[in-house]
């Protein structure tokens, strides 16, 4: 079997591209092919099957000429009607099938999602694909809405892990930020407005006051970068924060697995799978409630530095058993993988899109 995925491509490192990588690693360990197209801004050289094309014409000319049983798609966020256009091209590409995986937790609950139907733009596109994965109950309910079929959906949650060999040393910055500090918090994510950052760096004032040896460690790449350094920086307890930057995933699983605990504190987020990368690895998570949290998560609202504090403080102060990790972390990618081996064995014409 031969699959193409399109989206982001890392650098940097998040929650839909971990999914994609895993899902193209276990194709090319089970012996299947599958090349990778990036859809972001961020550019390399083409290279081991994983592609940059630098415009949307080279990106069709590109899909055109990939030889393919699957397609695909990986979309977070919003909607936009490039993605939607992107879509649409790649349902009609000869001896293809489609799939999507809408990673936006956040998209039903928004004005776009709460518009939609069938009779949509949105809608008509939607139903051309030959399947949809969706990482929630409510973007499943979502595509049904849009009036996709029931056996095109699946809900597969975006959650891979391979877990960490601890033998493996740390890039010396962490180990020397680990060994320095303790407990230590992590937070993952990107340096975007949507995670509050800045709410966790003024909160160490005061987890300071009850645990000086504390630390946190700020992991990911975005927009905000250079304003939380100065923010950092301008704090006397600055050295008690690292922000490290972009952190591949291998080196996230294995601060995730030597942290205290992580923390996902958002104005507007999904189903995240640094939290449930923290879960199965047994490590204590504290996280904004958005109704879509898995249990075993200490949740907080949302913009309330002293719940976060509070929060914090005593899941520190009456410390967390780890509990050993349930299955290899690869279940869930298999069944985008089974997924995959039953729209491939449709039979041209079986299952035909609509006009």
């Amino acid at each position: 079997m031969k699959v193409v995925q399109l989206g982001p491509y890392p650098p940097p490192h998040g929650g839909v591209q971990t999914n994609l990588v895993a899902i193209r690693e276990y194709l090319r360990r089970t012996g299947h092919e599958c090349d990778a197209i990036n859809l972001t801004r961020f550019r390399r050289e083409d290279g081991d099957g994983v592609y940059y094309p630098a415009s949307a014409a080279a990106l069709a000319k590109l899909l055109w000429r990939l030889p393919a049983d699957i397609v695909h798609l990986h979309f977070g966020g919003d909607l936009t009607p490039r993605l939607l256009a992107l879509l649409f091209f790649c349902t009609v590409l000869p001896r293809r099938k489609t799939v999507l995986t809408f990673h936006s937790g956040g998209y039903p609950g928004s004005p776009a999602g709460r518009t939609a139907g069938p009779r949509t733009l949105r809608g008509f596109v939607f139903r051309r694909l030959d399947g949809a994965i969706a990482v929630n109950p409510e973007i499943a309910s979502l595509l049904r809405r849009f009036g996709m079929r029931e056996e095109r959906i699946r809900t597969i949650l975006p959650f891979v892990v391979r877990p960490p060999d601890p033998a493996v040393p740390m890039p010396e910055a962490l180990a020397r930020f680990f060994a320095e500090h303790r407990p230590v918090l992590l937070t993952v994510g990107l340096l975007e407005p949507e995670y509050d950052l800045a709410m966790q760096i003024d909160a160490m004032a005061e987890i300071l006051m009850r645990f000086p040896r504390a630390g946190l460690l700020i992991a990911g790449a975005g927009s905000l970068e250079a304003d939380l350094r100065n923010r950092i920086a301008s704090k006397p307890y600055s050295g008690h924060i690292l922000l490290y930057g972009d952190m591949p995933h291998a080196v996230t699983m294995r601060a995730t697995l030597e942290c205290d605990a992580l923390l996902r504190t958002t104005l507007y987020d999904g189903d995240s799978v640094s939290v449930r990368e923290a879960l199965y690895l047994g490590t204590p998570v504290v996280a904004t409630d958005n109704g879509l949290r898995p249990p075993g998560v200490v949740l907080i609202p949302a913009a309330n530095p002293a719940a976060l504090r509070e929060a914090v403080c005593e899941l520190l102060s009456h410390g967390a058993g780890r509990r050993a990790p349930a299955g290899d972390g690869q279940e869930n990618v298999r069944l985008v993988v089974e997924f995959y081996r039953a729209l491939a064995a449709t039979r041209a014409g079986e299952g035909s899109r609509p006009a």
